[in-house]
């Protein structure tokens, strides 16, 4: 839950963790509290019963406008590379946990995301935004290149030449254009933005939570492998899989071929049945 003065803020309603930003009078700027503070969040909710999917927002008109020039930079900066160190582990450490979290995660972006926001933006592993979202790599506007991962997000997941575009201008683009670059999976109007995540968390809160955490970290995984290597992995993954899973496996497949009471390519397996 946290305080209302919390730099980061939760709530868990029916299986979905919102998670939020709450630094609004900063545009949700990423502070060393802050980063802190998250991960506790996290520690707190990857393994409750009660939590199937994590939806990371922010609270106010910005989902994060990035790193804190003053206090991530400035402040850090004249205590010496051993505090630089220390606030660059508290902030990557966060945005690994979340690549490789145990429940799905979405990030729902209702505003800014700048820079460093990019970061936690490709943690999750699906992002819709607002048409009205506001995304840019500023960090060329000030004289520094996109740290924090900003440069490898966008090589992994636009065009070269959007990337280049959008790293060397620093423009604005809004949450169509984002979608359209694959930045986003969607963009869909402000007002009906919870709405939309919402739908999408139900969906992912119907699938084998075992099944879930090993596709998600197949899809990361595979990414910079070959083919050979790949082949291998899924095999080995799969194994793993079955041998955590709960009966799930099975009790899907029964109900396909067995009964027919679901088809595969079309839906889900009702997974609160066991046999």
């Amino acid at each position: 839950m946290g305080k209302t003065e919390d730099p980061v803020t939760y709530e868990v309603v029916d299986a979905i963790a919102w998670v939020r930003f709450n630094r609004p009078d900063k545009r949700n700027a990423m502070n060393p509290d802050l980063n802190r503070k998250m991960m506790e969040v996290l520690d707190a909710l990857e393994f409750r019963g009660d939590v199937g999917v994590l939806v990371l927002s922010g609270e106010g008109a910005a989902w994060s406008a990035g790193m804190d020039l003053k206090e991530y930079f400035r402040e850090t900066e004249v205590r010496g590379q051993g505090a630089v160190r220390q606030a660059q582990r508290e902030s990557y450490g966060w945005w690994r946990r979340l690549r490789w979290y145990q429940k799905p995660t979405i990030a729902m972006v209702n505003g800014w995301c700048f820079g460093g926001g990019y970061g936690p933006l490709f943690a999750c592993d699906l992002a819709v935004a607002a048409d009205e979202a506001q995304f840019a790599l500023s960090e060329i506007n000030w004289g520094i290149l996109p740290g924090g991962g900003a440069t490898k997000v966008v090589v992994d997941l636009l065009s070269m030449r959007d990337a280049m575009y959008h790293a060397l201008t620093g423009e604005l683009i809004d949450g169509k254009k984002a979608a359209a670059w694959k930045l986003v999976n969607e963009s869909v109007p402000l007002e009906q933005l919870k709405e939309r995540v919402t739908e999408i968390a139900r969906i992912l809160l119907s699938k084998n939570p075992v099944a879930l955490k090993a596709t998600k970290d197949a899809i990361r995984r595979v990414a910079e492998m070959t083919y050979d290597n790949a082949e291998d992995y899924l095999v080995r993954a799969q194994e793993a899989a079955n041998f955590h899973d709960d009966g799930g496996r099975k009790e899907g497949i029964r109900q396909f071929i067995d009964e027919k009471s679901y088809k595969p390519g079309l839906g889900a397996y009702d997974k609160s049945r066991k046999d």
